[in-house]
């Protein structure tokens, strides 16, 4: 009997999503550079992007849940990201640093910096995990398991 057709149709998507944003960002950068010749890369995509990563991790979770295979790490990499990309804009908002109020030179600056890259760097792990995700969801079953 084969795994369902949910279970498998959340596992794609859930991949597809979680790597459009980093996908997106590395060939924005590349065609840019190439045009302009010059390096550019726009640092901000992936966080703007996030929605897609969000969504993507949690049909990745739900996939997980119902495969009983890598729960554990999705739902950190699921809670992390949420954590650091909606708590680093909330602390840009409230220490004025989103608005200009607050000049992009102190302390503040550098910790919603630092999110916002740890934030970057944590949505490569759900989008590497439901990629190790997809042969679980393709596996046939067999009669003694």
């Amino acid at each position: 009997m084969k795994r369902c057709l949910l279970t498998k149709s959340l596992v794609i998507l859930g991949v597809i999503l979680t790597w459009f944003p980093i996908l997106a960002t590395l060939v924005i950068a590349v065609i840019g550079s190439i045009s302009e010749q010059s390096f550019r890369f726009d640092f901000m995509m992936p966080a703007e992007l996030g929605l897609f990563s969000i969504l993507g991790s949690g049909l990745l979770l739900w996939a997980a849940i119902r495969l009983r295979s890598m729960i554990k790490p999705i739902a950190w990499s699921l809670a992390l990201m949420v954590i650091l990309l909606f708590g680093g804009q909330a602390l840009a908002v409230a220490s004025g640093l989103a608005s200009g109020e607050r000049p992009p030179t102190d302390m503040m600056f550098y910790l919603v910096s630092s999110m916002l890259m740890l934030y970057s760097l944590i949505i490569v792990m759900p989008a590497i995990l439901g990629t190790r995700l997809l042969p679980d969801a393709f596996k046939t079953e067999t009669s003694g398991e």
